[in-house]
C-alpha cells in the first residue's frame, strides 16, 4: 500500500468510510495532497464502496477540486459581481494577453478592495497584471 493510499485510507476512516461524506473526504484529501486525481478517486470509490464515476461526478462538479498538482504560481481571479465592477475581466484579458493563465474564482471575500486575486494563499486586493505578475514570479523563485 503505497503512502498516498494510506493517507486516503485515513481520511475515509476518518469519516467512517461513509458515502455521505464524499464532499468533506474530498476536500481533506485536497488539503493534504493538493489535488485529486484518478489514483485518489479510485482509491476513495473502493473505500466508499461506491463507483468511480459517483466520485468522478463530485469531482467535476465542484471547480475547487482540481485533478493534477497546481503550480504554486496558479494566479485565482476573482470574477463574482463586486470584482467585475471594477475590472476583473479587463484584468484577465490583459494576463491572458501576457500568457498568464488564471483560475476562475467567483469570491475571495475580498470584495471591498477589488478586484481580488490569490497567488500561493496570498490574497492581493486592487489587483492589476503587474503585482500579479510580480507575485507570480515571487512565487516560482521563492
Amino acid at each position: 500500500m503505497s503512502h498516498h493510499t494510506d493517507g486516503i485510507a485515513e481520511i475515509c476512516a476518518h469519516y467512517k468510510d461513509e458515502p455521505s461524506a464524499l464532499i468533506e473526504i474530498l476536500h481533506d484529501v485536497q488539503a493534504r495532497f493538493g489535488h485529486v486525481g484518478d489514483e485518489a478517486a479510485r482509491d476513495i470509490a473502493a473505500r466508499l464502496n461506491i463507483t468511480r464515476a459517483d466520485v468522478q461526478g463530485v469531482r467535476s462538479f465542484y471547480s475547487d477540486f482540481t485533478t493534477a498538482p497546481a503550480s504554486p504560481a496558479r494566479i485565482k481571479l476573482c470574477r463574482a459581481e463586486a470584482c467585475q465592477a471594477v475590472g476583473s475581466e479587463a484584468l484577465a484579458a490583459a494576463l491572458t494577453a501576457r500568457g498568464i493563465e488564471t483560475e476562475i474564482v467567483y469570491c475571495l471575500g475580498n470584495c471591498a478592495l477589488g478586484p481580488a486575486a490569490m497567488v500561493q494563499g496570498r490574497l492581493i486586493g486592487r489587483a492589476d497584471a503587474d503585482t500579479l505578475e510580480d507575485a507570480r514570479a515571487e512565487a516560482l523563485n521563492g
